[in-house]
């Protein structure tokens, strides 16, 4: 059973944080959820290379670019790594490239735009910790829900019911 953001919003109402609908979809992937894991940087995506070489094991890596438009913080190289390693999605607060060959990749992608040049790569930013963007706050282990109609982040996950 897939579970729709407009459900989830309308059953647990407040309980649902919604986030602004800011975000664009990019991946092979419309439909998504997963536990949320998080990485917070600026124009440096060596943390998110970081993260998605670990077992994603159907997490959902969210990425606090401090919604720079200068570089992207993702591309094809790690759109694969991500889908090799069992990582459900990414939601970027900033931009990513290769939005092509990112859209036949199964995996889940909604960010701000797109920019053609890549990100430096000083290993700076932080692991999983709470990240604010989008009018809502983002904590690792709770749950993110997203479709075309936008993303809802919940403290646990929704149950599936028949």
């Amino acid at each position: 059973m897939i579970l729709l953001t407009t459900d989830i919003s309308d059953d647990l109402g407040d309980d649902a944080r919604v986030a602004d609908p800011v975000f664009r979809d990019f991946g092979g992937r419309a439909i998504f959820n997963g536990p949320i894991s998080t990485v917070k940087c600026h124009e440096d995506n060596s943390l998110v290379r970081q993260a998605l070489e670990e077992p994603g094991n159907g997490r959902v890596l969210v990425v606090d670019g401090g919604a720079s438009m200068r570089c992207a913080l993702f591309g094809d190289m790690l759109a694969t790594l991500a889908e090799e390693n069992d990582w459900a999605a990414l939601v970027v607060n900033g931009c990513i490239r290769d939005s092509a060959e990112i859209a036949s990749i199964d995996i889940g992608v909604k960010a701000l735009a797109t920019h053609p040049r890549k990100s430096v790569k000083r290993g700076v930013g932080e692991r999983d910790v709470a990240v604010h963007f989008a009018g809502i706050s983002f904590y690792p282990g709770q749950h993110l829900y997203a479709d075309e109609d936008g993303v809802v982040v919940t403290a646990k996950a929704v149950p599936r019911t028949p």
